[in-house]
């Protein structure tokens, strides 16, 4: 059981630590260009999922971060028996994976709201003396990492878009995201190998 906690715990080390740098040391909408125009630090929140999108209202965040809590309960119950039941260590390192990234922006939801007030014009503070910026369950998840990698627009002709800009890849994201990602790719990749059946 040790190597899925160790997994989980350097995952939520690295999203946490960069989510905590971002939120008091740069401005909503802020960012630094870190490879030319293809790999940018920008500093935005969301009220929902991965990438950027969102169940609207404030009933649709919570009922968000109720269905979490439940979904980040039920993964960490099928590591422990994936682990107890021996099963393949690259299956349990891809449900840790995606285990950590659900717990890394729960934690955004559940505390960041009560703990940091607004990043609006100001570099948000830690226990402000003005207290937090929302309650409990109803934090905003901190996105930075933007890869807008290819840019241009739609010919005419195109259905819906014609003309309209386009970049590639528009979404913001975080190290969260990224680790339920790759877990997801890692298990469709090698699904045949770690749901092999035993004889």
């Amino acid at each position: 059981m040790k190597r899925p906690i160790f997994v989980v715990l350097i995952i939520l080390i690295l999203d946490q630590t960069l989510k905590l740098w971002i939120k008091t040391h740069m401005l909503l909408g802020q960012e630094y260009k870190i490879f030319g125009n293809w790999f940018i630090i920008h500093f935005t929140e969301n009220n929902g999922m991965a990438f950027g999108m969102e169940l609207g209202g404030e009933t649709g965040k919570m009922i968000l971060s109720i269905f979490r809590l439940i979904a980040v309960s039920a993964i960490g119950i099928y590591i422990f028996h994936l682990v107890r039941n021996k099963a393949n260590k690259g299956l349990i390192f891809a449900i840790s994976m995606i285990f950590a990234g659900a717990m890394g922006n729960i934690i955004d939801s559940m505390f960041y709201g009560i703990v940091f007030n607004d990043s609006y014009h100001q570099l948000a503070t830690i226990f402000s003396t003005e207290g937090g910026y929302s309650s409990f369950l109803h934090g905003r998840v901190v996105d930075m990492l933007y890869f807008p990698l290819i840019e241009g627009h739609f010919p005419q002709w195109f259905p819906f878009w014609g003309d309209e800009q386009f970049i590639f890849f528009r979404p913001v994201f975080n190290i969260a995201d990224s680790s339920i990602t790759l877990g997801v790719i890692f298990i469709i990749l090698f699904q045949k190998k770690f749901f092999k059946q035993k004889r």
